[in-house]
């Protein structure tokens, strides 16, 4: 693998849909991606790399989805099936426990939420990529949920805007061990640079050259 070198001027850290519902337990979703979770420590490998991009000053980014609220998808003429699924379960539904950033996630001053995805990508409808110009971001390192629709249709929609990116691979987590290897080891390969570990991710990130943040 080439050795991964970052410059903090142009990374950013891409962070997806850290809802409750999705990596807490009590979460409508996290009974389906638990096992497979829990098994590459998806969650505290997430926290680990969101505090080292913190320590060493790179831009944060999160890419949330649609919180359901009554009369979504309601007059809609269609309706993707992933979308259909979030509707009957009532996904992140808006004003409650499921629909808010896990704790250990909540978004500090300065870093960035973009709009809301209703379908995969975080950019398909969002202002993410206009905020990530705003700031100069060439290169995205991308973690979060879930490696078959949501991560992998952003680390697409990325490609085709010209980002690099590098995706964190026991930092991205699915409903079962096939659809993690035909995201990570069939799909991505074509589309991020590089398919890196937490312990890799977070030694590139601490070895950037120690330059402080623009005033």
């Amino acid at each position: 693998m080439t050795e991964l070198s970052y410059e903090r001027s142009i990374t950013g850290l891409l962070v997806v849909d850290p809802y409750n519902d999705f990596i807490s337990e009590g979460g409508k979703i996290w009974p389906r991606i638990k096992e497979v979770a829990e098994t590459n420590n998806c969650v505290p490998h997430m926290e680990q790399i969101l505090k080292t991009a913190r320590q060493v000053g790179v831009p944060v980014f999160f890419a949330m989805h649609h919180r359901y609220q009554p009369g979504d998808y309601e007059n809609w003429k269609y309706v993707a099936p992933i979308q259909r699924m979030a509707w009957h379960r009532k996904s992140f539904e808006f004003g409650t426990w499921g629909g808010e950033f896990k704790a250990e996630f909540v978004p500090v001053s300065g870093e960035v939420v973009a709009s809301e995805h209703w379908c995969s990508s975080g950019f398909a409808n969002t202002d993410l990529d206009l905020q990530l110009k705003r700031q100069g971001i060439q290169r995205l390192i991308v973690i979060g949920l879930v490696a078959h629709t949501c991560i992998e249709a952003t680390v697409r929609f990325a490609a085709e805007l010209g980002y690099d990116v590098t995706v964190v691979k026991d930092a991205v987590a699915d409903y079962s061990a096939e659809m993690m290897h035909a995201a990570l080891e069939i799909n991505l390969p074509s589309y991020a640079s590089a398919i890196v570990t937490t312990k890799e991710i977070v030694t590139a990130l601490t070895e950037m050259e120690a330059v402080a943040p623009a005033a």
